[in-house]
């Protein structure tokens, strides 16, 4: 099946399948009990739930900017944590995703991270024949939340497992990173929220144009399943805040009509929602394509 594909003004967007994985569900839904959330993802005999790494290309025809919203998990994990994950590549991988729609890595200016977690930015190095890390992305200015970079190199106890120092360090290293505040715009119709309940400074990509607005939500919904406000995943530093900032969120995309394009639901790319009564529901999914 072809990857999906749009234009919304100037903007040119491209679905990039980077691979799929599986993390546990109980850890996925937190306290909701598990005869409710697999009705709507089913788990396997280890109780893990099939997911998928997401990502989005945006090339914009007003500037020339090639921008990539994180990169997937990368390609550095060993053999014990990719069964850990059951990391597959067989039916999508970054370098395949480029090459169906035409790009190259070389092509890519700017690489905006949702946040630092190793399933959004394992990829931006790779291990070479000689087996040292080389930049996948040569010419990009990588763009982080400042609060999320202060997080990543000095992580607490319980989010340090998320942040890999084969992924932070070379980030480290660069004279290519770039250091956002909340409000950052990087061109005209394109900006972010930032959401700290997941971890501090997750920036969440907001495309505006054509009287459409496609929001990428990353781990704010990590799957259509989150829809519902008191589904939170056991993987938040700060569940609280996240009921928070979720509620104001739906909210907002139902009155502003947000297509919401999800990082990680390996069954649907992109969700509607709308109000029923005092809840929020999925009202219709689509692709790119049909955006």
């Amino acid at each position: 099946m072809s990857l999906s594909k749009t234009t919304l003004g100037n903007f040119e967007l491209y679905t990039i399948e980077t691979g799929d994985f599986k993390l546990d569900g109980g850890a996925m839904f937190g306290v909701v009990p598990k005869t409710l959330w697999s009705r709507g993802i089913p788990a396997d005999e280890n109780n893990r739930i099939q997911m998928t790494m997401r990502c989005l290309l945006i090339k914009s025809n007003t500037t020339g900017r090639v921008y990539l919203i994180d990169n997937g998990v990368g390609t550095k994990f060993n053999e014990k944590l990719q069964a850990i994950y059951e990391i597959d590549f067989s039916t999508h991988s970054l370098a395949a995703s480029f090459k169906e729609h035409g790009f190259s890595f070389d092509d890519v200016t700017d690489v905006i991270f949702t946040h630092l977690h190793f399933d959004h930015c394992g990829a931006t190095t790779y291990y070479n024949e000689q087996g040292e890390a080389e930049y996948t992305f040569p010419n990009a200015t990588y763009h982080v939340h400042k609060d999320q970079w202060e997080t990543a190199t000095n992580p607490n106890a319980r989010e340090k497992a998320s942040f890999l120092k084969e992924n932070i360090d070379p980030l480290k290293e660069t004279k290519q990173l770039n250091l956002v505040d909340d409000d950052v715009v990087y061109e005209e119709g394109l900006s972010t929220i930032v959401v700290n309940g997941h971890t501090l400074g997750q920036q969440l990509p907001l495309i505006e144009a054509d009287g459409k607005k496609l929001c990428f939500v990353a781990d704010l919904l990590a799957t259509h399943v989150h829809v519902p406000l008191p589904w939170v995943m056991g993987y938040d530093m700060y569940p609280a805040t996240t009921l928070k900032e979720k509620e104001a969120f739906l909210h907002r995309a139902v009155e502003e009509s947000f297509y919401l394009y999800l990082e990680h639901d390996y069954y649907k790319e992109i969700i509607t929602l709308q109000q029923d009564g005092k809840k929020v529901k999925v009202a219709d999914s689509l692709t790119l394509n049909e955006l």
